[in-house]
């Protein structure tokens, strides 16, 4: 059973979201602001989050950030089509992935789907070896990552791409093949989203995001990890 928290101020809204995501693995619990958001993760083990930006009380951002302070749970921006702006702000402070109003009830339920497994993976007891370049150790047991000795908190989202790009050092994956094996779902017009996670990821991982180590840039092909980096 896996515990779903809708959060948004239009009654509408969340009606449409609880039908399309009626499953008997779900259970979907419901907020109206980001208040109300937080004082439910404080007393339930959320699994996802979807989130709106505009809303009373406390706006979507201002919860994600707070959010974010005390769990790595994935969280699904609800957003209009005229809050770009919001959309990547959303994503640079810890946003998994956005959903457009209105809706798609398919993209709705594959977006969660495809949040929810990433999310349990990380929280798998699959037994694998550590990934270790440079100053960087990736735990895929313990679902730890590690700069120079010191944890680094990442998002599940975040996580799954330096793992994909440690296991592969070297090769350059375009942001359309990382939505794909991340996302798991076709990158139609999210090329933006990938930028902006491996923006983020850059500033955790990178003592000096302008001059990267590891994570590296190649102009017109995509990113790749360097391989053969020293501590």
């Amino acid at each position: 059973m896996y515990n779903i928290l809708i959060c948004d101020d239009e009654k509408d809204i969340v009606s449409a979201l609880k039908i399309y995501l009626t499953n008997p693995d779900l259970r979907l619990l419901t907020a109206e602001n980001g208040r109300e958001a937080l004082e439910i993760l404080k007393t339930e083990d959320i699994h996802l989050i979807l989130l709106d930006i505009m809303m009373p009380v406390m706006d979507g951002i201002s919860a994600m950030i707070k959010i974010r302070e005390m769990s790595n749970v994935p969280i699904i921006l609800l957003t209009a089509k005229s809050e770009d702006t919001d959309k990547i702000l959303g994503l640079n402070t810890g946003a998994d992935d956005y959903i457009t109003k209105p809706f798609n009830p398919v993209e709705v339920t594959a977006r969660v789907r495809s949040q929810l497994r990433r999310y349990m993976q990380l929280g798998g007891r699959i037994k694998t070896e550590s990934l270790v370049i440079g100053g960087i150790e990736l735990d895929d047991a313990e679902k730890k990552v590690t700069l120079d000795g010191e944890a680094v908190a990442l998002t599940p989202t975040e996580y799954e791409i330096l793992k994909l790009l440690m296991e592969n050092p070297g090769r350059v994956y375009s942001p359309k093949e990382l939505y794909r094996k991340v996302w798991q779902d076709e990158p139609i017009g999210n090329e933006s989203t990938v930028a902006v996670h491996i923006r983020h990821l850059r500033e955790k991982i990178e003592i000096d995001p302008a001059e990267p180590r590891y994570l590296k840039v190649v102009w017109g092909r995509g990113y790749k990890i360097e391989k053969g980096v020293l501590k």
